[in-house]
């Protein structure tokens, strides 16, 4: 069958990555795959997630390249190398230019970990997001799987999940539930969606 093929830019950890190599094994992501993972950290976790799951794995960092725009290009011309036909944003921490994203329209997408418009925008990642949710004192957050455009959270949601806050949370012990019951859930249900859609484009 023919599918779209995923690159997934990661900084860190790769939790997400993991929902959706995990998606792809039980099926429920099924019109695309992951066919390549970029990190912006050489010592990113992610890239070892994806080594044993046979993904293809490259390294660019900003520092080594001197500017955002020979960072982008690089990012840009691995993206055109390897065939990509969606761009998933899974917990990379870098802000791309509105150069990078318009070259992509609707086809990048992102996973924030807080119900957009709330707790979003500049400054608003990893745990200060849940730190700022604790701190407002709401009783329901989530996550947001939204397509990326020039304004930071600011593309169309394609997808969220609501998760209750407990009054002992903390912002790690909310940033796991968030993660476990909203992220790695929508995200790969979220990808499917956008694949399906690109394969039904091009008949």
């Amino acid at each position: 069958m023919n599918k779209a093929r995923i690159a997934v830019l990661v900084s860190g950890g790769g939790t997400n990555l993991q929902a959706l190599i995990d998606a792809e094994k039980a099926e429920k992501l099924v019109s695309g795959k992951v066919e390549l993972v970029i990190s912006n950290k050489a010592d990113a976790f992610a890239l070892e997630r994806a080594k044993s799951a046979g993904i293809k794995t490259e390294t660019v960092i900003k520092k080594q390249l001197g500017s955002t725009e020979a960072f982008e290009a690089k990012l840009m011309s691995l993206i055109s190398e390897n065939n990509i036909d969606v761009i998933v944003l899974a917990g990379f921490m870098s802000i791309l230019s509105e150069n990078f994203t318009k070259a992509y329209p609707k086809r990048i997408i992102n996973v924030h970990p807080s119900l957009i418009p709330s707790f979003c925008g500049k400054g608003f990642y990893g745990l200060n997001v849940h730190k700022a949710a604790l701190d407002y004192g709401v009783k329901v957050t989530g996550a947001t799987v939204h397509f990326v455009n020039e304004i930071t959270d600011g593309g169309e949601i394609i997808m969220q999940k609501a998760v209750s806050v407990r009054d002992n949370d903390t912002p790690e012990t909310l940033q796991k539930r968030v993660m476990r019951l909203a992220e790695w859930k929508i995200l790969p249900e979220a990808a499917e969606q956008v694949c399906a859609r690109i394969l039904k484009e091009r008949g």
